[in-house]
């Protein structure tokens, strides 16, 4: 049983099972004709779920194995990897990201993954071993993969890119997405501490992930340091570029930027694959179909959650989300006090400087009225995705819409689309709550929407009436 003495949700998308659960949250609470069913069960802490083309579904958990599944009805699955030895299974991090590219299994027979790897960049993990004696003091880093598929069976890791340096529990590597166009999307959050301004000077030695401008172990004072959470503003530093805080478009072959990236002509390699930066913990990220409108989902801290838009991610110049200068529409009141160089140069050059959120929400706020999720003080966008137009059962209201969902609400909203196809935030409606935490939405292979319930330990879909009966492409 899960204990509901809990550290509670500080500003962060927490994925561990020290959250406090809602009460009443064992059946979930839906619109007349829905029904919430639980599909695959027995999983331990599950993260995140991708449906194959063949019929067969792969499920991530967060300790770092995944389960395949032959196809819906299968309750027997197959261990297809454990990468365990490898994965930082501690608090927030672990094994968060999951996507299968286009042309899977025949074409393309790889499964990509996105991890928190248990040793600093370069290093050679186990190193702590899902442990952490002193708090930020584990560094450790972010990993993007693809394991190659000989049936149900990984048969090998190829490392496309090892970054992502981070000494805290959360705000890890987040979501993998496949852009129409073939292009691999992989997001991370900035690594930095959520419970104070961190600039790179907390940690025994101070500043243990080098940023600038002093080498591990030096001195970080305002207004010059660069570290921590400004790891995000990293392409306005005076160091390298940090993937912390950032979108971005790689080549799934190799881990490279792609040629038409808005930075393909610089000569450092990570600024080359950056497509957006400035945010805190971009979790989730989805891709309108048929467009590469990419839609972020940046986990908050004091007070807002983002859902940030940009429109065509090839386009210059870089668009810049603002944290941790900004948070929501406002500048964020505890970076902006700390007077460091970063935001104050930010701040002058006015709002345009900074990329507003297309929708946020304070976490004291209901999203919509009456649709029965409490805010509670707390909000952590969690998932996200489009409902297709055709082929589902469901109300017209949801047939094209931008699906979210928030962890600590344990709610789903949908967002109609306006004219353009974009969602209109003035139409929100409700969807329903949530059996456990959801980590993570997709559409299935029929066309219902399917939600990963970390705590429930469970892969489950919201039916309508007679349902199951739509054939949606994955």
């Amino acid at each position: 049983m899960i204990s509901n003495r809990v550290r509670g949700v500080v500003g962060a998308l927490v994925l561990s099972l020290t959250v406090l659960l809602a009460p009443g949250t064992a059946v979930a609470v839906l619109p007349a004709g829905f029904v919430d069913q639980a599909v695959f069960t027995g999983l331990v802490q599950p993260t995140n779920v991708a449906f194959a083309p063949d019929g067969r579904v792969f499920v991530a958990e967060k300790r770092g194995t995944i389960r395949v599944y032959d196809n819906l009805a299968d309750t027997t699955p197959t261990t297809f990897a454990d990468l365990r030895t490898n994965v930082y299974d501690y608090a927030d991090l672990g094994l968060l990201g999951l996507a299968l590219p286009p042309g899977f299994p025949i074409t393309n027979p790889y499964v990509y993954v996105s991890y928190t790897y248990d040793a600093p960049i370069g290093g050679t993990a186990p190193v702590y071993r899902d442990t952490c004696a002193v708090r930020d003091n584990c560094v450790v880093s972010g990993r993007l993969s693809r394991l190659r598929a000989s049936g149900n069976v990984a048969v090998g890791e190829q490392v496309l890119i090892n970054d992502w340096c981070q000494q805290s529990t959360t705000h890890s590597v987040g979501d993998l997405r496949f852009g129409p166009d073939g292009a691999l999307y992989a997001s991370g959050g900035e690594g930095a501490g959520y419970s104070q301004v961190d600039y790179g000077q907390l940690g025994t030695p101070s500043n243990p992930c080098g940023d600038p401008p002093a080498p591990v172990g030096g001195s970080m004072t305002a207004p010059t340091a660069q570290g921590g959470s400004l790891r995000a503003q990293s392409l306005r530093s005076t160091g390298r570029a940090r993937l912390n805080g950032t979108v971005i478009r790689v080549n799934p072959a190799t881990g490279a930027g792609l040629p038409d990236n808005p930075l393909a002509a610089s000569t450092d390699p990570n600024a080359r694959r950056i497509v957006a930066y400035g945010l805190r913990n971009p979790y989730r990220f989805t891709l309108r179909p048929g467009t590469s409108d990419l839609w972020i989902g940046d986990v908050g801290a004091g007070l807002w959650e983002e859902v940030n838009r940009v429109v065509l991610p090839t386009a210059s110049p870089v668009r810049n989300h603002g944290w941790p200068c900004y948070e929501g529409p406002g500048r964020y009141a505890p970076f902006d006090a700390a007077n460091l160089n970063l935001c104050e140069t930010l701040y002058a050059g006015g709002p345009a400087a900074v990329a507003s959120p297309y929708y946020a929400y304070r976490h004291d706020q209901v999203i919509k009225a009456g649709d029965g999720c409490p805010p509670n003080g707390r909000g952590a966008i969690s998932g996200m995705t489009f409902f297709p137009t055709t082929g589902t059962n469901y109300p017209a209201k949801f047939k094209g819409a931008f699906l979210f969902a928030d962890v600590t609400r344990q709610c789903v909203w949908g967002v109609r689309p306006g004219a353009s196809g974009a969602p209109n935030f003035g139409y929100i409606e409700p969807l329903g709550s949530t059996v456990g935490l959801p980590v993570d939405l997709a559409v299935g292979p029929d066309c219902n929407l399917w939600y990963v319930s970390l705590t429930s330990a469970s892969v489950r879909r919201y039916v309508y009436k007679t349902g199951i009966t739509g054939t949606c492409a994955v």
